[in-house]
Parts: C-alpha cells; sequence; structure tokens
C-alpha cells in the first residue's frame, strides 16, 4: 500500500532537520570548534536540538508510516503528523533562545510524546 500523507510530512521534517544541521555547521565555524561544543553554551543548544530532534523523528515517522498503512482515517493520520511538526519546531525553537522559554520546550516534548504515544495505542489497538 502507498503511502500518500506521512511522506508529505516527513519532507517537511527532513528541512527541517537539515536547517537544525546547516545552524550546527555556521556556528562550529564561526566558533572555530570541530568537536564538541567549546564550552561555548549556544553551540551547546545548537547541538543538543539537533540531537534531540535525530532522537525522536524516525521513531515518530516509522508509528506514523504504520498508522497510515493501517488506513487511518487520513484526518486522523494528518493530525498526528502535524502534531509532531509543529512540536518539533516550538521544541527547537524554546530550546535554542539563551533565555530559554521552558514553556515551549514542554510545548514541543507533549507533542512529540503525543504522536508517538497515540500512534503506539493506534497500532496495538489491531491486536486487540
Amino acid at each position: 500500500m502507498p503511502l500518500f500523507i506521512v511522506p508529505f510530512y516527513a519532507s517537511l521534517l527532513a528541512a527541517l532537520y537539515i536547517f537544525l544541521s546547516l545552524r550546527v555547521i555556521r556556528m562550529r565555524r564561526r566558533e572555530r570548534v570541530a568537536v564538541g561544543d567549546g564550552n561555548n553554551l549556544r553551540l551547546r543548544r545548537a547541538i543538543r536540538v539537533h540531537a534531540n530532534f535525530a532522537e525522536y523523528v524516525p521513531l515518530a515517522l516509522i508509528l506514523l508510516a504504520f498508522v497510515e498503512m493501517q488506513r487511518s482515517p487520513a484526518l486522523l493520520v494528518h493530525g498526528l503528523c502535524l502534531s509532531l511538526v509543529i512540536g518539533r519546531a516550538i521544541h527547537a525553537y524554546g530550546v535554542s533562545q539563551e533565555k530559554e522559554n521552558y514553556r515551549l520546550r514542554e510545548a514541543g516534548m507533549a507533542l512529540t510524546f503525543f504522536t508517538i504515544i497515540s500512534s503506539s495505542l493506534l497500532l496495538l489497538r489491531a491486536f486487540f
């Protein structure tokens, strides 16, 4: 069964991932730090935002693809995908600030967890 919804959102998330990657690269060049964070708080935050994205998004996309493969309603799949995209974007923005806005960080993680947990429950439902 071909997927139509999740690949669209995966491409948006890929663009955000590239943006976060390029931001780290630019900061590394500007600060002349090849490895690690050079004890630079801004670079450390950028690295963690990028890494956190890489830690959560692949699993979420796999689960979302499985949800779509189970022929879940399109509106549901779009809602879960949007939750992930918005969650990752506001998390990245919130954590990137020198004076971190914990509300944005928490909201971003809540939306990410909501997507992963909801997708998991939808997939488990198929077995019961």
